[in-house]
């Protein structure tokens, strides 16, 4: 995978920048193929570099000594994530974690304050990523305290679908019924069930291995 070209396709921001930025990015950035499974960032490590997806699908979960896990959402190809550490030069509080074969990328930490400093635009692509990202996570804890299974289902899926977070991608997307049960928090069996409940009711469209969403608003509102 060419590094500039998967920039263009998988970061809004990239576009941004000018030609110095754009140099200085490709210079910074790595990119790794991880397994599904592979934690790609660990709790309590302190943050180094901005996550990007450029293919694949992550989730960002937290834990306890127990060994209790509850997935906190899921990024698809295009999303960044993991700002807010960098922001405040602290240790990550959650795993990031591949849920499927993934590529990776990381800008390093000093890159992304670098252009902080220097772009004006970066800083506001940023801003609105960190406002729709508070606005999701409060979403998140009603609708896990609130809702029905079928309703945590189409909220999930349209998590996955926000165009402020993960623009540029189609309404498919490559998803087991398993990935969707471990964001949505609930067993496979009942993701099965949410789906074809969603599926009647014209939402989404269940594929093998995919989901074609028909109505994001209608998945965004189900169950209100």
């Amino acid at each position: 995978m060419n590094l500039s070209r998967a920039l263009q396709t998988h970061a809004a921001w990239f576009d941004l920048l000018d030609d110095g930025q754009q140099a200085r990015v490709l210079r910074d950035t790595t990119m790794a193929s991880v397994e599904a499974g592979t934690i790609i960032e660990h709790k309590g490590v302190v943050a180094g570099a901005w996550i990007g997806v450029l293919d694949g699908l992550i989730k960002v979960s937290v834990g306890n000594a127990d060994g209790k896990l509850a997935s906190l959402t899921g990024v698809p190809a295009g999303g960044w994530i993991g700002e807010g550490s960098l922001l405040k030069r602290e240790a990550r509080k959650y795993d990031i974690i591949a849920l499927r074969r993934s590529t990776i990328a990381r800008l390093r930490g000093d890159t992304f304050d670098w252009l902080l400093d220097g772009s004006i635009p970066f800083n506001r692509f940023l801003l609105h990523q960190l406002n729709e990202r508070v606005a999701q996570f409060i979403g998140k804890a009603e609708y896990d305290r609130l809702l029905a299974p079928d309703a945590r289902v189409a909220r999930c899926l349209a998590e996955l679908f926000n165009p402020l977070l993960y623009p540029g991608n189609s309404m498919r997307l490559e998803i087991t019924q398993e990935e969707i049960g471990y964001l949505a928090r609930i067993s496979r069996q009942r993701t099965n069930q949410a789906l074809r409940s969603l599926e009647d009711a014209c939402l989404l469209k269940v594929e093998y291995g995919a989901v074609q969403v028909l109505d994001l608003d209608g998945l965004q509102r189900y169950g209100i």
